[in-house]
């Protein structure tokens, strides 16, 4: 049975939010553009936000149904949220705080009794296991931001919620900090027997934590897809611009096996069917490579005319037209040590992503 089912629909301010996906035990990672719902659907399944219809439910328990009238209160949901600002009390130590979700737990489930040197005794045992020895007594103010994500962490886990949400958790991170913090979220993640859904608008952080992955437009979710398949194969334009695909033109079937990019006045030759609701195709920067210029039988060679470079310390892009027949821009990214500005550039037939 799926561990967590979502269909409903929420009059929003801009657009209509309705979302409708099914998850089991596993991650979730919800990809998407600012503005586009993500949190406010988070927030609809923690129950903080009541939708205008439709069902939310996990294995065991109906968190909303417009129909038969059930509405659970947060409180009831056994949902743990992780707020984009960790929501911890600031007037609590690290102690207090782990120690507030511990009380909590125990006022959901009557048959046991909270008693002071138990509580203790569990808040020792996670500051062990959360890392925080030596904070037990520094206030939230106090701590980086890794310190207090582990400690709202250990106070939401503590509470054994069926489901974990995490809103943006890394956006308040420093660069050097946040790649630390998603290996450690990714190995507190592998403890969690429910299923947590992860929103972020970083690509990147979602193909490292996320089993699955959902693309999210404008209040709807426009794929839901294994992570590695999704990003091999975005399938629509929006999702491959927000798997990180910086070359998009629109396109037009012109044979069996060839598109024309009219963005770009390039024509490719593709190494599978095109299907019929063809409307763009996608090129990675990383999947242009240099072309011998005395190599005449490799098909997609297009001649360069450059237009810009740009030079940062592990990576070098240029940015360039077709030579013969300029148009729109294409940019190309190269590894350091590798630089060089070619005379023509190729691209493998299967790295040509084919999107609706």
């Amino acid at each position: 049975m799926k561990k967590l089912q979502v269909d409903f629909r929420k009059r929003l301010k801009n657009f209509d939010l309705q979302m409708n996906f099914a998850m089991e035990e596993g991650r979730l990672g919800i990809l998407g553009a600012s503005g586009c719902g993500k949190s406010m659907t988070l927030k609809t399944i923690a129950g903080i936000v009541t939708p205008d219809t439709g069902r939310i439910e996990t294995g065991k328990t109906v968190f909303y149904d417009s129909a038969e009238k059930v509405n659970l209160t947060p409180q009831k949901r056994k949902v743990g949220y992780l707020f984009q600002n960790y929501a911890l009390f600031p007037n609590m130590t690290v102690a207090d705080n782990i120690a507030a979700g511990i009380r909590h737990a125990k006022r959901k489930d009557k048959r046991h009794r909270t008693e002071k040197q138990n509580v203790r005794e569990q808040v020792k045992n996670l500051i062990e296991q959360f890392q925080l020895q030596g904070l037990e007594n520094q206030y939230p103010v106090k701590l980086s931001g890794g310190q207090q994500q582990r400690t709202a962490l250990a106070r939401i886990l503590v509470s054994r919620p069926d489901i974990l949400l995490l809103d943006e958790p890394f956006s308040a991170m420093d660069s050097y900090l946040r790649e630390e913090l998603q290996i450690e979220l990714d190995n507190r993640l592998k403890t969690f027997s429910g299923c947590s859904v992860i929103v972020s608008h970083d690509r990147d952080e979602i193909y490292k934590l996320c089993s699955h992955t959902m693309i999210m437009g404008e209040g709807s979710n426009i794929i839901f897809e294994e992570t590695k398949k999704l990003f091999n194969q975005p399938r629509y334009m929006q999702a491959a611009r927000l798997t990180g695909c910086k070359n998009i033109s629109k396109a037009e079937r012109v044979g069996p096996r060839t598109i024309r990019a009219t963005d770009w006045g390039v024509e490719f030759c593709i190494d599978r069917e095109i299907p019929k609701q063809l409307s763009y195709i996608g090129i990675r920067a990383h999947d242009f490579i240099p072309a011998d210029v005395n190599d005449q039988r490799r098909e997609n060679v297009i001649p360069v005319f450059p237009c810009g470079i740009t030079k940062a310390p592990f990576e070098w892009t240029l940015l360039f037209q077709n030579k013969e027949n300029p148009k729109g821009n294409m940019w190309m990214k190269q590894e350091r040590g590798k630089e060089q500005i070619p005379e023509k550039v190729w691209v493998d037939q299967s790295k040509i992503l084919l999107l609706e």
